[in-house]
């Protein structure tokens, strides 16, 4: 294996229970990345934002930096004052 995509294939393939894990912690990642994006774009520091969300300062950098999932009423709170939207689909 050369590359961490080649990896975590391997792992994919040979453990269905870390394969979830990967999956999960990849959809958290891609939803915090949109969120750290967005608040990048409008030029908002994470200050401004727990203001605007009423939260705290330190919820969005432990969200932002990995350290904690937040909650679907906090994540819809944050996605609302940053102009984005969850959608649901069917998984296949």
């Amino acid at each position: 294996m050369k590359t961490w995509n080649e990896y975590k294939e391997h792992v994919k393939n040979v453990d269905p229970d870390l394969s979830k894990d990967i999956h999960e912690t990849e959809e958290i990642a891609a939803v915090v990345s949109a969120m750290v994006q967005q608040r990048n774009k409008l030029g908002l520091s994470q200050r401004e934002l727990a203001q605007m969300c009423g939260i705290p300062q330190s919820s969005v950098a432990r969200i932002e930096s990995g350290k904690i999932t937040p909650n679907l009423g906090t994540l819809l709170k944050i996605f609302r004052n940053l102009g984005l939207s969850i959608s649901v689909e069917q998984m296949h």
